[in-house]
C-alpha cells in the first residue's frame, strides 16, 4: 500500500496557477512583498484543500436571531515551517488555520563543493505530535533531502502524527521519487508544479531561483 500520495494542484486550470506563474516570473520576483504574498496565497489554497480532509462534527452556533447547526473541524493541525524559505507558505496556511499550533525547524545545505552537500538541522521547536495532523511547509522540493530530514526529525523527536501533509510550491520529479522511496507513514505531498530537470548543483529547472533570497534578501 502506498503511504505517500501526491496531489498536484497545478494540474487543474484555476487561479492557483496564476500565483505559481508569478513566483516564477523574474520580473515580478523583483517585488519581494508581492513574491511573499503570492506564496501566502498558495499556502492559503493548500490550507483550504487540506481542510476538506479533516474530521468534522456538528456544532451549534447562536446568532442574535436564533441557533443553527454547522459542521466544524474537530481539531486544529500543527503547522510547521522549514526556515527560512518556508515562512511565507507557512503564513498562508495559518491565515486559514488561525487557531493552529506551530512548529519550526532550521534545515539547510552545508556545501562541501559545487556538486556535494549535506543537509543539517540545528534547531527545532514543536508541540507533541502524537495523533495530531502535521502540515509541513517548504517552498521548494529539489533533491528532497531538506524536507525529508525535517519530516524525520519531527517524527523522531515529537511523536507520531496520524497524518502528515507536506506542502511545496514547486517540486522536482526526482525529489518526489526520493520521498516516495523514503516515507512509510500516512503522508500527502501537495505541490503547485512539478519540474523534470534537476541540475548537478541540485537546482530545479525552470524552478524559480532561491526562494529564501527572493523573499528575504541575499544571505551573502
Amino acid at each position: 500500500m502506498k503511504t505517500l500520495q501526491v496531489v498536484n494542484l497545478g494540474d487543474k486550470n484555476s487561479l492557483f496557477n496564476q500565483f505559481i506563474a508569478e513566483i516564477r516570473d523574474n520580473r515580478i520576483q523583483k517585488d519581494r512583498m508581492r513574491f511573499r504574498r503570492n506564496l501566502e496565497r498558495i499556502g492559503e489554497i493548500f490550507a483550504y484543500e487540506i481542510s476538506q480532509h479533516l474530521e468534522y462534527r456538528s456544532s451549534t452556533v447562536e446568532s442574535p436571531l436564533g441557533e443553527t447547526n454547522i459542521f466544524l473541524p474537530v481539531e486544529q493541525p500543527v503547522v510547521a515551517a522549514v526556515l527560512r524559505a518556508g515562512l511565507p507558505l507557512h503564513q498562508g496556511v495559518i491565515n486559514y488555520f488561525d487557531k493552529a499550533d506551530n512548529a519550526f525547524i532550521s534545515a539547510y545545505r552545508m556545501h562541501h563543493s559545487d556538486n556535494e552537500f549535506e543537509v543539517r538541522v540545528e534547531y527545532s521547536s514543536c508541540p507533541d505530535l502524537n495523533d495530531r495532523t502535521l502540515i509541513l511547509c517548504d517552498t521548494m522540493l529539489a533533491t528532497g533531502s531538506s524536507l525529508l530530514l525535517s519530516y524525520q526529525t519531527f517524527l523522531e523527536d515529537y511523536g507520531a502524527p496520524k497524518h502528515t501533509h507536506l506542502l511545496t510550491a514547486i517540486a522536482s520529479a526526482e525529489g518526489i521519487e526520493m520521498l516516495k522511496q523514503s516515507i512509510n507513514t500516512p503522508t500527502t505531498l501537495w505541490v503547485g508544479a512539478i519540474d523534470e530537470e534537476l541540475t548537478a548543483q541540485a537546482y530545479i529547472v525552470p524552478g524559480l531561483g532561491d526562494a529564501g533570497d527572493l523573499a528575504f534578501g541575499s544571505k551573502d
